[in-house]
């Protein structure tokens, strides 16, 4: 992300702007971006670029350091006190974070093995040291070598965040450390004793595996389920700003981060870009498969009939929208998801269309509970929308929003990012 993305992102800015960039390089980890007037010869912007750690950056930040801090997870809650104590604001907030573009950690294993997924609490055990043979998995017997990024990393990190600690997990120390995703699959690829934990970004010869629950459900890291954030790892690529001003070109760069010229970058460097995609009804046959196996009491026929018929003539966008765990604050993809789809209506891209906002719920607790908080949460979205796009000619597109509660489940509700994956707020257009 720095050394790539960052660093292209801001040459495409300067070169929308008309401006030379130039990079001077200092060592191995500093370097800074000049943008300069070709016209007057005059240097307008400069960006200083520290490749460090997620960590690192907060506390750079904190510390009043650093002016943007890019980061591959969320940030922490003792990061956020730190920097509150520091006077640099509550980096929880919104509008505290952008998302770039999306990436995500994907397990990865040789790529003759037979092996295609692995269920999300045995990845965890895995990575605890609690199955360290492939004979536990109904494969040759062997020890499992474990291969990740470096484990300072913020991928690394986001791991640990995400799905060791939900596990009731901490990490083993026989993990082979590999210092960039290439060395590591290069390494993964040929080994069939390994398994590596890489970026969606370079998997290279690696063979990708699939997250599989006891429901039976497959998720995927693919494209569109990245977008959608229906896969568990996904990982947004974050910029962090304290509440400060900042001087006005980090500002003009910022906004520039929306404009497709900035979709157009993040394809270029590898990553995946936030443009929506959409899906007819007839494309979506493994999510309806999925909610007619979940229906039971709570879930009745006359629901699905109910859902299916509201679909019936949509298509889908990728965009989708969920909350932080336990609260009715967006997610900081969520909220870039926002932004975006707000300068989409604003633009009039939408005209002439109605957009449903449909809200999902986990299946915990009683069903009616479930489908009044969908109800709450796609109107929370409604709201955020028309707060974001003022001057939106509302005559011109309709924005409505209907629950579903559980009807449709995306993944099995016995695990905490099962449960996650299910509360959300889609975006259907007809």
């Amino acid at each position: 992300m720095g050394e790539v993305l960052l660093p292209s992102l801001i040459e495409g800015y300067g070169l929308q702007e008309g401006l030379r960039p130039r990079r001077v390089i200092a060592d191995n980890d500093t370097f800074r971006i000049d943008l300069t007037d070709p016209g007057a010869g005059r240097v307008l912007a400069r960006f200083h670029f520290a490749l460090s750690t997620t960590s690192d950056g907060f506390a750079d930040l904190a510390s009043d350091s650093a002016d943007l801090v890019m980061a591959v997870r969320e940030v922490r809650p003792e990061e956020v006190a730190r920097a509150r104590d520091a006077g640099v604001g509550d980096l929880s907030a919104p509008r505290r974070t952008r998302t770039v573009a999306l990436d995500a950690l994907v397990p990865v294993v040789a790529a003759a093995s037979p092996l295609t997924s692995l269920a999300p609490d045995v990845l965890a055990a895995i990575w605890s040291g609690e199955i360290d043979d492939w004979a536990a998995l109904e494969l040759e017997a062997g020890p499992i070598e474990l291969h990740e990024i470096d484990s300072d990393t913020g991928f690394a990190e986001g791991f640990a965040d995400r799905l060791l600690e939900q596990a009731g997990q901490t990490g083993t120390v026989s993990v082979r450390h590999h210092g960039t995703a290439a060395t590591l699959v290069d390494t993964v690829a040929p080994d069939p004793w390994a398994l590596g934990l890489t970026r969606f970004s370079e998997i290279g010869n690696a063979r990708p595996l699939a997250l599989t629950a006891p429901c039976g459900r497959i998720l995927r890291a693919t494209t569109a389920s990245l977008k959608s954030e229906d896969y568990p790892l996904a990982t947004p690529l974050l910029l962090y700003t304290p509440e400060r001003r900042l001087p006005l070109p980090a500002r003009e760069f910022l906004s520039w981060l929306t404009t497709p010229a900035a979709e157009r970058v993040v394809r270029r460097a590898g990553f995946v870009d936030q443009v929506p995609d959409s899906t007819t009804l007839s494309g979506q046959g493994d999510r309806l498969a999925n909610a007619v196996l979940a229906a039971g009491e709570e879930v009745s026929l006359a629901d699905l009939q109910e859902m299916v018929r509201q679909m019936t003539g949509t298509r889908r966008l990728s965009t989708t929208f969920r909350f932080r765990n336990g609260t009715a604050q967006l997610d900081p993809q969520s909220e870039s998801n926002v932004d975006r789809l707000a300068r989409d209506l604003e633009a009039g891209v939408h005209d002439g269309r109605e957009l449903v906002l449909a809200g999902f719920s986990d299946g915990e607790g009683p069903a009616p509970a479930n489908l009044r908080l969908a109800a709450d949460r796609a109107e929370a979205v409604a709201r955020a929308l028309r707060e974001a796009a003022p001057v939106t000619d509302w005559s011109r597109v309709t924005l409505m929003t209907a629950a579903f509660g559980e009807a449709m489940p995306l993944a099995c509700d016995d695990t905490e990012w099962g449960r996650r994956t299910n509360r959300r707020v889609e975006v259907w257009m007809r």
